[in-house]
Parts: structure tokens; C-alpha cells; sequence
């Protein structure tokens, strides 16, 4: 309860038969039931353990420094807060739902008429209705006035998710008979007092509440006790963990609650101690470094600025591709989280595919952590996406995680959950916990790596919004590729900085290629709205930068790492027949190339002219557009082909090889060609491309790459070089808009003419910067003729930003409040649940919702099964059509999936798509059963895995991937 109660003191001594009476908890199958009294003292010691034992330093701190009492004052209000919330339940409005129940209130004297005469009780949930009686008892009892009650009080109201609002509350008011039974609200008031009382007495903030009125509780602070309240009542409405009792079971004691947390067996948050040592000496003890390698001159000056910090705020590191910009982050998370006491880390990247490549790398850094930071028992790590449970990385940690605690997980006090007591954990054992794996707790785990989506849930009003906030609050969080956003994902990450700057929370942000204007609004969000036009106008690079609240900002260029790639840049024609001459002349003996088209159709179609004139053996293709399993064969294959010395285990092809890739070979894959083709795109994304070029020494003066291709070759693409200005191909302007493909080209123009000081020579990492900077500048640049078509141009990329911002702004939260004022309101409006569905990306993701399915086969006879190509096993797998297919089976079609293209983005193409695959669904499917196919759309293939869908012909093949072809 409180560290002033003693321990043996029991909620339920001397309450009233009438108190005793009233119920929380029911269970309709075994008429099992949890008296009131018994769920909040339940409620209050899961907070305190949870407070003691799993809350991080930080957010503890951040609770206690607005309180006079500091960190005791903060445990007593976080117990007391945790052993009040439920009582809204001892109202009629509430009571009346379980008639037998009901029935023996109303024997004790708490009259209340039958459910269905209370046609308003909706009107007053016990969340609200608690809210409501504990404003009263405050004022009533302590003296407590309407402006200072309500941001205490907001946390009782808004712990199912969703904080009441204005209307709310005057509506509850004006229905007293909700509240109290008209003929005897007297004893009703009696026995919400003596709840009340009780409360403030086990907890021991009865001669805290007076002074507590002048406290002013920022919303972040109201944010965090609200979400720590949610995660309590969930542990404590688990039946299994704290089971019901009959009437004829009313004791318990330590015993109860002790087994409970045994059970649950939440890992502790991260200690962490970065080492004192040199950078060196950090880096080798941290990752693991190749022969020879040394720390980078931006990995040292990072690990420098982190240290030299006042606090820990937010950094911002801007290198060349391929200069260890992750490694300098999670060491500078280290840092920053021993600064402030952090108990995790949070990784944010654009992509699954991205995300998956993170997550082993995150793996390697928490093993090679001494034991000493980790501490005793398991670390809880999650892969944050929604095909996590495919990656063999985290499947292993689940299993783990099912090793030490056993049981079915949900979201919310309706958790199934078993466990054993006894069991035993290995010392700094990597787990994901079954409890954390929620889809509304999941991020609650100590170390996630996960989509950007994850981070930008957390600026958009939704239900249980309070969960995402204390997760992160407790953090460390990564963003990497910075760049990569658009105005829309922009206007959510904007506000998310803003708030994490509000909970100190350190922030580290990695980009090759930002804008300095963008540089700036990321600072000045962070810092909650401060002038920092000094970070726009640095131009050095590498870039790192250092914000914190209240503070001028750091900004240093480093100096590069050594070495340089010379890359020539020319321009070529857009027939295919071009492209195939210029590749048979550059690969005249040998080498690697990449083609990187901006859409999967031109891929294909580049892929198909280039196999007809080199050979099918010396083409692969790498986009979107595959299954799951295949996405990742390929991307295996491309890191094992073309990784990095050391790495590709020998298998580079000696002759002549190409790849033609959409923009998944643009970011976090380490692969190096001898010469590259790419699509005119946006300036920042060409030079992530460039980045694949000659990305790893291939010895000296790279003579270990064919003679003519020891020169770094750019050939742009894409676009029509002759009209004026340059026009970019149509699905390029689909992809990017035309006014960033026309800056880009107008960047470009003096290196593609040879008019550069260095004539076609762009230097890296010497250019990077300055392109990046003169393309997403607001002066005019390129040719003068191209001027008024690029003013046209400008003018509808910034009324296509306006709308983008606009439509943000619908379900976007707001920015934090004044001091005191109470969380009323808060997701008002909002979208209800969040989830990293295809319907939850598309409200952080300016773009159309996109259809996936799960792939298989249905042979002449009908019977189906799985795709005959898959390998290790998984292929030509029959499938039972009368009953869920087993857990290797449906795991193995939950892993076929496919997202299919633009072409079902339209609205009516979606619905008629939907229409048709949920004719042709396998009903034994959908069962509560099977956990990985109820709920998906099943795409299936004929023998030559060939369909018809919404008036598309689909194709599959495991070398080219899907097909679209229209049928009508």
C-alpha cells in the first residue's frame, strides 16, 4: 500500500457489511466474483511493485519532481491514484449488471432498481462515475476547488482508455440516480466515503492531500500516472493471476499478490552504465568491429558530445551511407540513458523490411553488454510490426518468453493467462514476454525495434494513447532515416518530438541526407517551439547537432572518415535498348550492376528486356511485390551476393550480374555494385543510391572490381532529357510529385553537363550536403527557361503540403497544455484503437490503404496447398480444408503474404477485391483456432499460379514476384 501503512493491515477491516457487498469483478461461466475492496487493494499493491520494481528511473523521476515530497510523495500518490480508480463502481449505474449481485447490495441497503430500468446508466461508466465521486470527496472532505481536483482526478476517469470529456461530465451530473439511489443516496454516499476514506488512509496520503493542492501536474505527468494506473488494473483484473473467490472466500494476504508478480515475472527495465573508456575502447567492447577497423571520427565525436551533455537531449547525426551512423547511436543511447536513468530503447525505421535488418544488430549490441548493467533475470526485446512473429530472430525470443511464462495473451482485463510460479530464468536472457506482447502493451518492453508507424501512433488520439506515452516516456528513441517522411508523417513526428521533449525523453536522429530546414523544425519541435535558425544555417558535414530544452544547441562538423568515392554522373535515355548498350559496353569483362527503377512495373518490364539480351542466369530482380518468405530470401541473397567484404562468403558473381530493384534496395541494406542506374528521384533518395555504389574498398584502388568499372558510374535515368524542362516518366510523378523530381534534375543539371567545377564528378561524402541542401531550398535553380514550368510546379507541391498538413491535423493529438490543466478531452475525437494494421498505418501515412493477402495454391481437384517453390520444406505442404490447418502449417501460409499493388488501392477495386476473396475463403479458417489465419483474405493460385481478381490478371513467379496485367 504505502511505505507508511503496515504491512499487515487489510483493506477490508472495519468496512461496512454494505461496503463489503459491493462487487468489481464477475465471471458469468463459473459465478465467480471480486468484492470491490478486494480489486483496489489488489490494484494498489500491483502499482507499488510496479513502481519499485519495473517503472524506469526516469519516469519515476519525472512524477516526483511535481511533487513537494519528491519520489515518496510520488509512490504514495501513484498507490492511492491505483486504489481509487475503480470506484465509480460502487454506483447503481454500475451494480445493477449482475442481478444475484445486485440482489445482495440491495439486502445490505444499496437499493438500485433492475438494469433494464436504468436505460441511461451508459451515461455514467465507472471510470467517469469515479471521477465524478472523487472530485466530490476532495472538495467535500479536504476543501479541494473545482480548478485543482480535476487533474488528479482525470486519471480515474480516463483508465479504460479514453479520458471523459466537458459533455461527458455534465451529462453524468444532470443523472444523479446514476450515482446514487434516489430514497437512499444517503447510504450509497456513506459507503463511497467510506471507500474513499479507507483509501486514503491504507495509503497514507491523508496528510498529504491538504499541501497536494497547489500542486500543478503538467499533462505529460497526468499522461504517465493514467497509463500506470491502465497497466495495474489489467495485472490486477487478471483472474488467473488474482483469482475471483465465492462468498465463502473473503481473506487473503501477502501470499495472494506475491504469487501473482511471481508469476507475471516482468523483466526489470534496463540500469544502464555506458563505460568510461575511450570510444575505442566503447565500440570493440560494444559491436563487433571488422580486423583493422577503427572508430569512425563521427562515432567519436558523438560519444564525446553525449558525454560532455548537460542532460540528454536530442542529437541529430548527419553522415555518408556506410559510416556507422547506428553503432554511434545505440552507443549514444547508452550514454544518454545513464544520464537520465531510461529503461529501454526504441529503434524507429521506415520499413519491415528495414526494421527486420535492425533487429539482430540491436540483439548483438544487448549481448555484449556487461552483466553487471544488465542485471539478473530476462530483458524483455520486441520486434514491433505487424509480421513480427515471422522473423526468426524474435520467434526464437517468443519462444523463450513462452519457456518462462506460459499462457494465451490478450489485451486488457480480459487476459487468459496461466503460469508457473516456480520457474526459473537465466541471467540476461533476451525474452519477449508473453504478458508484454499485446498488441496495446507491446510496446512496453524494454528494447523494440520498430516501424516509424509505432512512434508516430503515439501523436494520434486514440484509445489507451496513455499506454504508447508512458512506454516511450521510460525510453530512449531512435529515428533512423530521417528523411525519409513525408509532410503528413512529418506533421504527427513533429508533435511527437514535441512531447517527448516535454518528458525529457532522449531522442537520436540519424539521416544521410536532411534538409537543413528540416534539421531546424525537428530541433525546434523538440524544444517546444524556440528559435534555432543557427541549426539551419550550419552547412558543414558530417553534422552532429545537440538540442536541449532550455539550452542553445551544439553544432559541430566532424571531420570525414578518409576515404572518398569519386562518383561520375551521366545522363541516359529512357529506351531500354540504351540501357542494354550501355551495360554490354561497361560490362564488357564483368562486374555487378544495379538498376533501381521507382516503380515494380518498370522494374519488370527493365528486368524481362535485359534477360532477353544477357541471359536469364545473369538477371535477378528485388522489389515489393513477393511474399514474405521470398522478400526475405531475396534480400539474404542480395547481402550474401553483394555484402560487404567479409561477408558475401565468397559468393559475388565473378562474370557479369544484374539486378534491377525498386527503392528496396535504397535503405539499410549494406550492398556494394561496381556501377549503378538509377531513376530520376528526389536528390536525397539518388544519393542513398549512390550510397550502394562502390560502398566497400574492393582492394587497392579497387582493383579487385573490372578495369573499366574501377571508376564509380552514376548513369541517371527515368525521364526525358531533351523536352524543357527535363520530364520525368509518368510513374515517377506518381511515386514522387513532379516539383522534387525537377529540383532534383535542376540540382543535377551542372554535374549531367559537365558545367561543374568538377565537371560530371559528384564527391562523396564532400556533395552530399550541399545537394541535399540546394534541392530543398526556396531559391530558384537550373536553367532559366525552366523556371516558370518549375513555379507551376512549386505552387502545387505546396498546396499538396497544405492538404497533407491539414488532413494530419484531424486525428492529430494536440500540443501539451498548461500546467494544471486536467486531460479532459484529450483523444476526443479520435479513431478509436491504434494498431499496426493496414487500416492503422494508413492514419499515420498519407497514403492509400492497401489490400494483403496470404498466397496459396488450389490444384484441378480443389484441394489446396502451399506454394510449390517454397524452400526449407515449406513447399507443395497439403492443407486440411475441413479444419485449421496445425501451428507449422498456418505459420507457413501467414508467412506467404503479399501485398498487392497500387492497382487495388482504388476504392472500388478494393471493395470488389474484398468482395471476391471473401467468396472464396476457407470457413475452417477463420476459427478462434487458428490465431495466424481467422481474419486474413486468402489469395488463391491455379496450377500455374495464375488468377483472376477485380478484373486484374495476377501472375506469381518466385523470380519476378507478382504480375498485374488488367483482364477487362
Amino acid at each position: 500500500m504505502s511505505e507508511g501503512a503496515s504491512r499487515d493491515a487489510r483493506f477490508v477491516d472495519g468496512l461496512s457489511d454494505a461496503a463489503r457487498s459491493v462487487w468489481a469483478k464477475h465471471d458469468r461461466d463459473t459465478d465467480g466474483w471480486l468484492p470491490l475492496w478486494r480489486h483496489l487493494a489488489d490494484s494498489a499493491a500491483v502499482v507499488g511493485l510496479l513502481w519499485d520494481c519495473w517503472v524506469p528511473e526516469h519516469v519515476k523521476a519525472l512524477i516526483a519532481g511535481k511533487l513537494p515530497g519528491g519520489g515518496e510523495d510520488a509512490r504514495r500518490l501513484m498507490v492511492w491514484l491505483a486504489i481509487t480508480h475503480d470506484v465509480g463502481k460502487a454506483t447503481p449505474a454500475f451494480a445493477c449488471q449482475v442481478e444475484s449481485l445486485a440482489e445482495a447490495m440491495r439486502a445490505a441497503g444499496l437499493d438500485m432498481p433492475h438494469f433494464k430500468r436504468l436505460v441511461d446508466r451508459k451515461l455514467a461508466p465507472h471510470g467517469l462515475a469515479g471521477q465524478v465521486l472523487l472530485q466530490e470527496w476532495l472538495a467535500e472532505r479536504y476543501g479541494w476547488t473545482k480548478a485543482n481536483s480535476p487533474q488528479f482526478c482525470v486519471i480515474a476517469g480516463g483508465h479504460h482508455g479514453v479520458p471523459p470529456t466537458f459533455s461527458d461530465i455534465h451529462e453524468v451530473n444532470g443523472h444523479s440516480e446514476l450515482l446514487r439511489t434516489p430514497g437512499c443516496a444517503s447510504i450509497w454516499r456513506g459507503v463511497q466515503w467510506e471507500f474513499l476514506d479507507r483509501c486514503a488512509e491504507m495509503t497514507g496520503v491523508k496528510d498529504r492531500l491538504g499541501e497536494w493542492q497547489a500542486v500543478r501536474l503538467s499533462q505529460p505527468v497526468q499522461v504517465l500516472l493514467t497509463g500506470l494506473v491502465i497497466v495495474a488494473d489489467w495485472i490486477a483484473s487478471n483472474s488467473d493471476l488474482f483469482p475471483y473467490f465465492s462468498e465463502a472466500q473473503k481473506s487473503s494476504d501477502e501470499e495472494r499478490v506475491e504469487a501473482a508478480w511471481r508469476g507475471l515475472g516482468l523483466p526489470a527495465p534496463w540500469s544502464a552504465s555506458a563505460p568510461e573508456g575511450d570510444a575505442a575502447e566503447f565500440f570493440s567492447a560494444r559491436f563487433e568491429l571488422p580486423p583493422g577497423a577503427r572508430v569512425r571520427p563521427v562515432q567519436e565525436r558523438a560519444v564525446a558530445m553525449a558525454r560532455a551533455s548537460v542532460g540528454a537531449g536530442l542529437m541529430v547525426i548527419e553522415a555518408p551511407m556506410g559510416e556507422g551512423k547506428t553503432e554511434a547511436a545505440l552507443a549514444v543511447a547508452e550514454i544518454f540513458a545513464t544520464r537520465v536513468g531510461a529503461g529501454g530503447c526504441f529503434v524507429a525505421l521506415p520499413t519491415m523490411a528495414t526494421g527486420n535488418a535492425m533487429f539482430p544488430r540491436l540483439l548483438d549490441w544487448l549481448r555484449r553488454m556487461p552483466d553487471e548493467q544488465v542485471g539478473q533475470g530476462p530483458r524483455s526485446v520486441l520486434l514491433a510490426h505487424s509480421k513480427a512473429a515471422l522473423n526468426k530472430d524474435f520467434a526464437g525470443l517468443m519462444r523463450a518468453g513462452a519457456r518462462a511464462v506460459r499462457g494465451v495473451e490478450q489485451d486488457g482485463g480480459g487476459d487468459e493467462w496461466g503460469h508457473r510460479a516456480d520457474r526459473q530464468c537465466v541471467s540476461a536472457e533476451l525474452i519477449a514476454h508473453q504478458w508484454l506482447r499485446g498488441k496495446k502493451k507491446a510496446m512496453l518492453a524494454s528494447f523494440v525495434v520498430g516501424t516509424i508507424d509505432q512512434l508516430l501512433f503515439m501523436g494520434l488520439k486514440s484509445r489507451h494513447l496513455a499506454l504508447r506515452h508512458l512506454a516511450l516516456a521510460g525510453k530512449v528513441v531512435v529515428i533512423d532515416e530521417a528523411h525519409a517522411y513525408d509532410t503528413y508523417m512529418n506533421a504527427y513526428l513533429d508533435m511527437v518530438l514535441s512531447w517527448l521533449g516535454h518528458y525529457r525523453v532522449p531522442v537520436v536522429v540519424l539521416s544521410a541526407t536532411l534538409p537543413a530546414r528540416r534539421r531546424r523544425e525537428l530541433a525546434e519541435a523538440y524544444a517546444g517551439g524556440a528559435d534555432f535558425a543557427e541549426v539551419e544555417k550550419a552547412d558543414g558535414y558530417p553534422l552532429l547537432t545537440v538540442v536541449e530544452p532550455g539550452r542553445q544547441p551544439v553544432i559541430e562538423t566532424v571531420g570525414p572518415s578518409g576515404r572518398e568515392v569519386h562518383v561520375h554522373l551521366e545522363r541516359l535515355g529512357d529506351e531500354l535498348s540504351e540501357l542494354g548498350n550501355r551495360l554490354d559496353e561497361e560490362m564488357a569483362d564483368g562486374g555487378c550492376a544495379l538498376v533501381v527503377r521507382n516503380t515494380v512495373d518498370r522494374v519488370l518490364e527493365t528486368a524481362e528486356y535485359l534477360r532477353e539480351r544477357f541471359g536469364a542466369k545473369q538477371v535477378s530482380v528485388a522489389h515489393a511485390r513477393f511474399l514474405d518468405l521470398d522478400r526475405a530470401e531475396k534480400d539474404a541473397d542480395l547481402l550474401k551476393r553483394f555484402g560487404p567484404t567479409g561477408k558475401s562468403t565468397g559468393d559475388r558473381p565473378t562474370n557479369r550480374h544484374i539486378v534491377v530493384a525498386s527503392q528496396v534496395a535504397e535503405q539499410s541494406l549494406d550492398i556494394d555494385f561496381d556501377i549503378l542506374v538509377s531513376d530520376l528521384c528526389p536528390i536525397d533518395l539518388l544519393l542513398q543510391r549512390v550510397g550502394r555504389l562502390h560502398r566497400h574498398r574492393r582492394g587497392e584502388g579497387e582493383c579487385e572490381r573490372p578495369l573499366r568499372l574501377r571508376t564509380a558510374r552514376c548513369l541517371v535515368t527515368g525521364a526525358d532529357w531533351q523536352t524543357v524542362p527535363v520530364e520525368p516518366v509518368r510513374g515517377s510523378q506518381r511515386v514522387y510529385r513532379r516539383y522534387p523530381l525537377l529540383r532534383s534534375a535542376a540540382a543535377l543539371e551542372p554535374y549531367l553537363s559537365g558545367t561543374a567545377e568538377t565537371g560530371h564528378v559528384v564527391r562523396l561524402p564532400q556533395d552530399i550536403s550541399p545537394l541535399v541542401q540546394l534541392a530543398y531550398g526556396d531559391e530558384r535553380i537550373g536553367p532559366q527557361e525552366w523556371h516558370e514550368a518549375m513555379d507551376l510546379a512549386r505552387a502545387g507541391q505546396e498546396s499538396h503540403h497544405a492538404a497533407q498538413t491539414e488532413k494530419a491535423e484531424r486525428f492529430r493529438l494536440n500540443g501539451v497544455g498548461k500546467a494544471g490543466r486536467a486531460l479532459i478531452g484529450w483523444v476526443d475525437a479520435g479513431v478509436g484503437d491504434a494498431d499496426d494494421t493496414r487500416k492503422g498505418r494508413a492514419q499515420v501515412r498519407d497514403s492509400q490503404e492497401s489490400l494483403e493477402v496470404l498466397v496459396v495454391q488450389r490444384r484441378v481437384d480443389g484441394t489446396l496447398r502451399t506454394l510449390p517453390h517454397l524452400t526449407e520444406g515449406r513447399g507443395a505442404l497439403e492443407l486440411p480444408t475441413e479444419s485449421a490447418p496445425d501451428h507449422r502449417l498456418a505459420r507457413i501460409v501467414a508467412a506467404s503474404g503479399l501485398r498487392l499493388p497500387y492497382h487495388f488501392s482504388i476504392p472500388q477495386v478494393m471493395d470488389r477485391a474484398i468482395e471476391e476473396l471473401e467468396a472464396d475463403c476457407v470457413p475452417a479458417w477463420q476459427s478462434k483456432e487458428s490465431h495466424w489465419l481467422a481474419g486474413e483474405l486468402i489469395l488463391m493460385l491455379d496450377e500455374d499460379c495464375r488468377t483472376q481478381l477485380a478484373g486484374y490478371n495476377l501472375h506469381y513467379t518466385p523470380d519476378d514476384g507478382l504480375k498485374v496485367t488488367s483482364a477487362e
